[in-house]
Protein backbone atom coordinates (compact mmCIF):
# COMPACT_ATOMS: atom_id res chain seq x y z
CA UNK A 1 0.00 0.00 0.00
CA UNK A 2 1.16 3.68 -1.11
CA UNK A 3 1.86 6.12 1.76
CA UNK A 4 0.74 9.34 1.13
CA UNK A 5 3.11 12.38 1.21
CA UNK A 6 2.36 13.29 4.95
CA UNK A 7 3.37 9.94 5.87
CA UNK A 8 6.58 10.21 4.55
CA UNK A 9 7.48 13.58 5.42
CA UNK A 10 6.51 12.37 9.15
CA UNK A 11 8.69 9.37 8.66
CA UNK A 12 11.40 11.13 7.73
CA UNK A 13 11.13 13.26 10.56
CA UNK A 14 10.47 9.91 12.85
CA UNK A 15 14.12 8.75 11.60
CA UNK A 16 15.97 11.85 12.52
CA UNK A 17 14.54 12.31 15.96
CA UNK A 18 15.54 8.59 16.69
CA UNK A 19 18.59 8.42 15.49
CA UNK A 20 19.66 11.63 15.00
CA UNK A 21 21.91 13.70 11.94
CA UNK A 22 22.18 10.46 9.49
CA UNK A 23 23.79 10.63 5.91
CA UNK A 24 21.32 10.70 3.19
CA UNK A 25 21.42 7.12 2.32
CA UNK A 26 20.50 5.92 5.91
CA UNK A 27 17.90 8.00 6.25
CA UNK A 28 17.10 6.33 2.96
CA UNK A 29 17.13 2.60 4.49
CA UNK A 30 15.77 3.83 7.58
CA UNK A 31 12.12 5.47 6.43
CA UNK A 32 11.91 2.83 3.25
CA UNK A 33 12.11 5.91 0.51
CA UNK A 34 13.19 6.23 -2.62
CA UNK A 35 16.44 8.01 -3.30
CA UNK A 36 14.87 10.76 -6.13
CA UNK A 37 11.87 11.26 -3.47
CA UNK A 38 13.26 11.31 -0.70
CA UNK A 39 15.67 14.38 -1.62
CA UNK A 40 12.77 16.24 -3.58
CA UNK A 41 11.50 15.73 0.29
CA UNK A 42 14.53 16.68 2.71
CA UNK A 43 14.15 19.89 0.22
CA UNK A 44 10.45 20.28 1.34
CA UNK A 45 10.96 19.44 4.92
CA UNK A 46 14.46 22.16 4.58
CA UNK A 47 12.10 24.51 3.22
CA UNK A 48 9.47 24.58 6.20
CA UNK A 49 12.57 24.81 8.40
CA UNK A 50 11.80 21.11 9.79
CA UNK A 51 15.35 19.43 8.67
CA UNK A 52 18.29 21.23 8.20
CA UNK A 53 21.86 20.01 6.44
CA UNK A 54 24.68 19.92 8.44
CA UNK A 55 28.26 19.88 7.16
CA UNK A 56 30.64 17.93 9.17
CA UNK A 57 34.99 17.18 8.57
CA UNK A 58 35.70 16.05 5.47
CA UNK A 59 32.55 18.13 3.63
CA UNK A 60 30.27 14.84 4.82
CA UNK A 61 26.31 16.37 4.46
CA UNK A 62 23.96 15.14 7.14
CA UNK A 63 20.30 16.33 7.79
CA UNK A 64 19.22 16.46 11.42
CA UNK A 65 15.85 17.69 12.91
CA UNK A 66 15.36 20.90 13.44
CA UNK A 67 13.20 21.98 16.84
CA UNK A 68 10.56 23.16 14.74
CA UNK A 69 10.41 19.46 13.54
CA UNK A 70 10.24 18.19 16.75
CA UNK A 71 7.40 20.34 17.50
CA UNK A 72 5.70 19.59 14.52
CA UNK A 73 6.16 16.03 15.10
CA UNK A 74 4.73 16.02 18.62
CA UNK A 75 1.79 17.76 17.03
CA UNK A 76 1.08 14.86 14.40
CA UNK A 77 1.72 12.29 17.47
CA UNK A 78 -1.04 14.25 19.44
CA UNK A 79 -3.42 14.06 16.29
CA UNK A 80 -2.69 11.21 15.33
CA UNK A 81 -3.80 9.51 18.78
CA UNK A 82 -6.81 11.47 19.35
CA UNK A 83 -8.05 10.25 15.53
CA UNK A 84 -7.30 6.43 16.83
CA UNK A 85 -9.21 7.04 20.25
CA UNK A 86 -11.95 8.87 18.13
CA UNK A 87 -12.44 5.91 15.51
CA UNK A 88 -12.35 3.02 18.33
CA UNK A 89 -15.00 4.76 20.66
CA UNK A 90 -17.47 6.11 17.63
CA UNK A 91 -17.70 2.42 16.04
CA UNK A 92 -20.68 2.08 13.79
CA UNK A 93 -22.39 -1.43 14.31
CA UNK A 94 -23.06 -3.18 11.03
CA UNK A 95 -25.54 -3.10 8.93
CA UNK A 96 -28.37 -5.91 9.20
CA UNK A 97 -29.07 -7.86 6.12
Amino acid sequence: MRRAKLEMHVDILKVLARHGPLKLTHIMYKANLNGGFLKQYLDFLIQQNLVEEQILKKKRVVYAITERGRTVLKYFREVNSALQITEGAHKIPPLLY
